[in-house]
């Protein structure tokens, strides 16, 4: 895809997040696009968000989970940005009817950063190394594509379909937590609907940010000392609407919850 090109989808899916409003996906659109061409357009949706007054806070890891993988029919791992726009602290309710179009909440483990990480050849004693704490997350992931008809360069594209999260309020040395078996129950309206482990997302959420760092050290782009890092989900997406309310527990780590209006 040509620069005009790019610039005019992100332009699209930009105004697709501003008005609620879900666009046709780009893959039937274009037949040749790839996947460096839809994180170019990503890079430009990103650019509209950091002049429209958003600040970069942090990185997300997606399509970790076989589970999220087969509910989208994707095969890779995939990258977006957070903003300072998205983050939610416990307690505060989350507008979800105002803010996005389809959203799904899944739960994770948020990775803080005290060190820079810059790959390649960053390894998972690396990332230890590297993060102050880890804590208990709820990212809602949102889709400006129509009825999630989403393949890999749909949802790079769209940021990796980010949409809002919120973080616990307790936050755990990672080096005291065995983050590949630790187990997670999410629950929704007071019923549990899932159960998933560590090793759900690449075998330990550490690997997710090995990963991240990796490849993103193929164009230079640390993560950075400070930064949110969200690991990926270790349980199925869930679609959620004004009025429910979810709880997500991490053995050894803690909780977080979230209520949306």
């Amino acid at each position: 895809m040509d620069k005009q090109l790019i610039q005019q989808c992100g332009d699209e899916l930009y105004q697709s997040m501003l008005t609620r409003t879900p666009t046709h996906p780009l893959t039937e659109r274009y037949s040749d696009i790839t996947i460096e061409d839809a994180y170019n357009i990503s890079l430009h949706m990103l650019e509209k968000r950091l002049a429209a007054g958003e600040r970069i806070i942090g990185k997300k890891i997606g399509l970790t989970s076989k589970a999220v993988q087969n509910t989208l029919g994707v095969g890779q791992p995939d990258f977006g940005y957070l903003t300072d726009h998205m983050a939610f602290s416990q307690g505060q309710e989350m507008p979800i009817s105002e803010r996005l179009i389809q959203p799904r909440a899944e739960g994770e483990i948020a990775f803080i950063l005290k060190k820079d990480l810059l790959g390649p050849g960053i390894t998972a004693a690396d990332v230890l190394a590297a993060t102050d704490c880890v804590i208990p997350c709820f990212e809602v992931v949102d889709s400006r594509v129509e009825d999630w008809q989403i393949k890999i360069q749909d949802t790079v594209a769209d940021n990796a379909s980010c949409g809002l999260f919120v973080l616990g309020d307790r936050a755990v040395d990672p080096r005291k937590v065995d983050l590949a078996t630790c187990g997670m129950v999410v629950e929704k309206n007071g019923s549990v609907i899932s159960t998933g482990a560590g090793a759900a997302a690449l075998g330990s959420p550490v690997n997710c940010v090995t990963w991240l760092a990796n490849t993103l050290g193929k164009f230079g782009i640390p993560l950075k000392a400070g930064e949110v890092i969200l690991s990926g989900s270790l349980v199925p997406l869930e679609p959620v609407q004004a009025g429910d309310f979810m709880q997500v527990s991490i053995g050894g780590i803690g909780q977080a919850s979230v209520r949306f209006i």
